[in-house]
């Protein structure tokens, strides 16, 4: 049997994490505000955990930045956020104008797809789940090249206290076969609803042009 080239191989790679996490999606969109409590909660003590450790690994392999300022930020990351956003509710009515006769509802927006930048690699992965999730959405990743075992690492240990804590599995991913064609085809897979891209000019412009909703910093 001819295996795939390198490009098809992470084309169809990023394909299949985009199934697997509609199939999170599904069973995510049925949670209460309670379960979802207990999962975030999870992954802000997972991320304090392992501050350090992710800290330490982020430096190395990208040369950016001082471990304790990455530990810090890991720390604003989890346990920060979680304090910030954990009364917040974000499921079915949140709001409503007798005035305007206008009922607000929360509703999940679907697949997410985070772009994580070199200089982040951990801290962006840690708060861009605990947001997704806090909204009843999984999350997929794209690591930067030169950050990669550092974000994957990150994310094996959300998605770890995630499940752990009762999420769906593969409730966030990353992509481990990572190339432009690999982000592209998750930019543009049908099941991602909305892009959060973290990075540089030129990433986020392609985000922007994926024609879905997305989200810029950088």
């Amino acid at each position: 049997m001819q295996e795939l080239d390198t490009d098809l191989a992470s084309i169809q790679h990023a394909r299949d994490l985009a199934r697997k996490g509609h199939v999170a999606e599904l069973k995510l969109r049925e949670y209460t505000f309670e379960q979802i409590d207990k999962i975030i909660k999870a992954i802000a003590e997972a991320g304090e955990a392992h501050a350090k450790e992710l800290a330490e690994l982020a430096v190395e392999e990208t040369g950016f930045g001082k471990v304790k300022d990455k530990m810090y930020k890991n720390h604003m990351a989890s346990g920060l956020l979680y304090e910030d956003i954990k009364d917040q509710q974000t499921i079915g009515i949140i709001g409503a104008d007798e005035k305007e006769q206008v009922i607000t509802v929360a509703d999940p927006v679907g697949l997410i797809m985070g772009i994580v930048p070199s200089t982040n690699p951990t801290s962006t992965v840690i708060y861009n789940s605990m947001i997704a999730i806090k909204s009843r959405n999984p999350i997929i990743f794209s690591p930067h090249p030169k950050a990669r075992k550092c974000t994957q690492r990150a994310i094996e240990i959300v998605n770890e206290a995630a499940v752990n804590a009762g999420a769906p599995e593969n409730i966030v991913q990353g992509i481990t076969k990572i190339s432009m064609d690999a982000t592209n085809a998750l930019m543009h897979a049908n099941e991602v609803k909305l892009i959060i891209a973290t990075g540089g000019p030129a990433m986020v412009k392609a985000a922007y042009s994926a024609g879905k909703p997305a989200i810029g910093v950088g």
